[in-house]
C-alpha cells in the first residue's frame, strides 16, 4: 500500500465521527486533531485498525498545561503509520478540576509506560490503566513538577546571589 496524504486522514476522519473530530492545524505535515475525552478511545482504535489508515505505532503520550486557558490541560497523542508513512497528533482538552481521560493500553502496550510518566509528571488521571502509579518521581511526591503552578527559580537559594558574581 502506498502512501496516504494528510488530507485522506481528514477525510476519514470526518466520515467517521464529523463534529467530533476538529483539525486544529496541520504544521509541517503534521495534522493536529482535537477530540473529547468521551470520543479518544473511538477515535485511536479508528486511526490504529482502520485498514486504509493504520495508524498501527504509538510514538507518545503527553501533556502540555496551559494556565492561562480555560482549558488547562491537554493530553496529546503522537501516532504513526508505518504502511502509509503518516503521523498525526491529536488532543484532548481537560479541566483543572477533572484530569480523567480512559487509558489507551488496551490498545497499545506501549501506552502504559507513557501514560505512568503523563501522571508523574502532569497529574493525569488515566481511566483503566492496570498501574497507575509514579514511575520517575518518588512514590510520596506531593506535586507535579511539569505543572506552571511554581516559579522557576526558588527565591531563598543564597547560591544565586548577584553578589556572588560580581553584580
Amino acid at each position: 500500500m502506498g502512501k496516504i496524504s494528510n488530507e485522506e486522514v481528514i477525510n476519514q476522519l470526518n466520515l467517521k465521527f464529523g463534529e467530533e473530530v476538529v483539525l486544529l492545524s496541520e504544521p509541517s505535515d503534521l495534522p493536529n486533531f482535537e477530540t473529547s475525552r468521551e470520543h479518544i478511545t473511538d477515535v485511536l482504535s479508528f486511526l490504529k485498525t482502520d485498514p486504509a489508515l493504520q495508524f498501527n505505532y504509538l510514538t507518545d503520550i503527553t501533556a502540555v498545561h496551559y494556565p492561562d486557558k480555560e482549558k488547562k490541560f491537554a493530553v496529546v497523542y503522537h501516532l504513526h503509520s508505518f504502511v502509509n508513512n503518516v503521523r498525526v497528533r491529536v488532543k484532548v482538552f481537560l479541566d483543572e478540576d477533572d484530569v480523567h481521560i480512559p487509558s489507551a493500553t488496551e490498545l497499545w502496550n506501549g501506552a502504559n509506560w507513557m501514560e505512568r510518566e503523563t501522571y508523574d509528571y502532569f497529574g493525569i488521571e488515566f481511566d483503566g490503566h492496570p498501574d497507575l502509579r509514579r514511575i520517575l518521581n518518588v512514590d510520596d511526591m506531593t506535586v507535579f513538577p511539569m505543572r506552571k503552578e511554581f516559579p522557576l527559580e526558588d527565591p531563598n537559594r543564597v547560591d544565586k546571589r548577584d553578589y556572588f558574581f560580581g553584580r
